[in-house]
């Protein structure tokens, strides 16, 4: 479904990813892991098109994406929860639901009803400004507009940064049933322990280059692994 070969990107001289490859199936989950600093967000931010990528191309569905406008990206069934949430401040919780809202068919239909059966406080806090919430339900309600659109891949930068344990435990709950509806899944998180419960398999970069691609078995019994890439 996604296929990213040999990306390049800079901000302005500053080169920050020299070689990214990774690939995400239909249905699967796959994460990018690595330290702070390492390029996951600028991988998002190339494969987005928010960055306009120096090298490498990126396929989506076997159509060459890159250096596209950010929303012709999203409209070819890509969606993306960004990093810190970025919801609409002055919208309510539904009116920042609807504003995102696509027919595009994806692995299901999402409606409000669905996103508010994934998670039921927003329907709660549905007339409440995105000012008015939790950086929980903030985060609940970024993955919401990003379902709306009804993507075929979604995209999460640290799905769980700065959340308390009981919200985290939403979250990888939502991404754990989403998996089980055969949503593909590209995700940033420091969680290395959950992910590799429902991940199939995780990207590690290092200084902007890919450096290794395996199974949630291969990662989590070779030690020196997250010694040399995850560990601070």
């Amino acid at each position: 479904m996604l296929s990213v070969r040999h990306l390049q990107a800079s901000y302005g001289a500053a080169q920050v990813l020299f070689d990214i490859s990774l690939d995400v199936g239909a249905g699967e989950v796959v994460t990018l892991l690595g330290r702070n600093g390492m390029g996951k967000t600028t991988t998002v931010r190339s494969i987005m098109g928010l960055l306009r990528p120096r090298g490498g191309e990126v396929h989506f569905e076997g159509s060459v994406v890159t250096g596209l406008a950010p929303y012709r990206i999203a409209q070819t069934g890509i969606g993306l929860v960004p990093e810190g949430r970025q919801i609409f401040p002055t919208l309510t919780v539904e009116e920042n639901l609807v504003a995102t809202a696509s027919t595009r068919t994806g692995s299901r239909r999402w409606t409000l009803d669905a996103v508010y059966d994934l998670f039921p406080r927003l329907k709660e806090r549905r007339s409440n400004l995105g000012t008015q919430l939790s950086g929980g339900e903030q985060q609940m309600l970024a993955i919401g507009r990003a379902l709306m659109t009804n993507p075929k891949l979604l995209i999460l930068d640290e799905a769980t940064e700065g959340l308390a344990p009981l919200i985290r435990a939403e979250i990888w709950t939502c991404l754990k049933r989403l998996k089980g509806e055969r949503q593909s899944i590209l995700v940033i998180d420091k969680n290395v322990g959950v992910l590799a419960t429902f991940a199939d398999r995780h990207v590690i970069i290092e200084k902007g280059r890919s450096v290794w691609t395996g199974t949630s078995d291969e990662l989590m019994t070779d030690a020196s692994l997250k010694d040399r890439y995850l560990h601070v």
